[in-house]
């Protein structure tokens, strides 16, 4: 399909279209993402035919859901980066897709009892702790250095691409399998078949990955692995510091996801179309990483983090002057370019500072370390708002992102121009 050769040469997304490993690596991401997607739709569609245990409301089972569904992300991100360093790229990620798939393919065949459920979510969403960093740390083994800013534009695309998408079209694809393939098990079959197509795809690609030694793979404790990665952030400021850049942006969006409810109320909109700022932001985001991604050659000297930063600020302090929908809509998007400008750069920063021996567990930690952060504004957005009002948070907010973007900056100015 695709020709076995990379370009020579650094020409954005060119390059990146003729080397087939990559591409073969993107439509399997692709497809996974959205696998996620519409499975998670589906155990929200699942809950109106599992009958809630004594004692548990409708709305209990919502939330005692989603928590099985984020637990795995806090509890096992980084041990999945262990694994990565210690096990092939290609075997991870596949039998990741496979066994997820496997498991989907099961529900139609277990009891319609709410804690078989949660079992199965909390099994499938440890399963993803495994394929998030393979996958992160299987990009600077397809690429070429001076490609990996395109790669992780068109990464960062696609994964918002199948984040506005796949909500959207998760209620209709699971309606037409209901009807196409029966009720009984027709949902199932679309998103395990999704897994295991995701798996296929990659399954063709070759890696030239470092094979770790004897002594790596039988005599170093998990333990010891896992504070292996956090000396070697000590010891490396600059991927610390991409880290806790990508740590805020991603606190930002939290935030933002329960803010958009808010917002919603303020232009005259429904609670529940609130997706329309996030659908915004995540436009903006592809746009951002698209820009990236085809000029990232002639922009990689310009202080591209710090310009996000900027960007973002402006937005949420001119959001709480704003009283039109277009222009708040326009806004969101200007959001989402500012995020690609720190998301895209601080990535490949990470991937190109990080020795291939160390990529499974830096990306792990990191992992870990976004879903613990985004826990907090998740829990406190909604009391500081209704305390201190929509207004005042976002003013904050702008304040904070100024702050962390100097001081970042600050930090990194002198050797980030050179190495992204």
């Amino acid at each position: 399909m695709f020709p076995t050769e990379p370009a020579a040469v650094n020409n954005g997304f060119a390059a990146l279209l003729k080397n087939r490993g990559f591409m073969l690596l993107w439509i399997g991401q692709l497809v996974s993402q959205l696998a996620d997607k519409v499975f998670f739709v589906l155990m929200i569609a699942l809950l109106e035919v599992y009958p809630p245990p004594p004692g548990l409301s409708k709305n209990s089972m919502y939330s005692t859901l989603m928590v099985a569904f984020t637990i795995p992300a806090i509890l096992f991100g980084s041990a999945g980066g262990i694994f990565v360093d210690r096990l092939p790229k290609k075997l991870i990620m596949v039998g990741s897709d496979i066994v997820r798939g496997l498991l989907t393919l099961c529900l139609p065949f277990l009891p319609r009892e709410f804690l078989i459920l949660l079992i199965l979510t909390f099994a499938i969403s440890t399963v993803t702790q495994f394929f998030a960093p393979a996958e992160q740390a299987a990009i600077p083994l397809l690429v070429k250095r001076e490609n990996l800013m395109a790669a992780n534009a068109l990464f960062s695309s696609t994964m918002m691409g199948a984040l506005i998408v796949g909500f959207a079209i998760g209620e209709p694809i699971l309606s037409w399998a209901k009807s196409l393939m029966g009720e009984a098990y027709g949902q199932e079959l679309v998103v395990g078949g999704l897994y295991i197509l995701s798996g296929a795809m990659m399954q063709p690609i070759k890696f030239k990955e470092h094979k770790p030694s004897e002594a790596q793979r039988t005599g170093t404790h998990p333990w010891s692995e896992f504070t292996e990665s956090i000396r070697y952030l000590k010891k490396n400021p600059l991927v610390l510091n991409a880290m806790l850049q990508l740590t805020t942006l991603y606190c930002v969006f939290a935030a933002l996801t329960v803010l958009a409810i808010r917002l919603a109320e303020e232009f005259g909109l429904k609670e529940k179309q609130f997706g329309f700022f996030l659908a915004a932001a995540g436009v903006g985001m592809v746009i951002g990483a698209g820009i990236l991604g085809h000029w990232g050659d002639k922009l990689h000297h310009k202080p591209l983090p710090l310009m996000g930063f900027l960007m973002m600020a402006l937005v949420l302090g001119v959001f709480t002057f704003t009283h039109n929908l277009v222009l708040a809509l326009g806004l969101c998007a200007a959001l989402g370019i500012g995020a690609a400008l720190i998301g895209v750069p601080m990535q490949t920063l990470i991937q190109q500072q990080t020795p291939p021996t160390m990529h499974g567990k830096v990306f792990g930690f990191q992992n870990h370390a976004v879903n613990i952060a985004l826990s907090l504004p998740l829990a406190i957005t909604g009391p500081l708002t209704d305390a201190l009002g929509l207004r005042v948070v976002l003013m904050t907010m702008s304040l904070v992102v100024v702050i962390v973007g100097i001081w970042a900056w600050k930090n990194t100015r002198r050797v980030l121009q050179d190495v992204i």
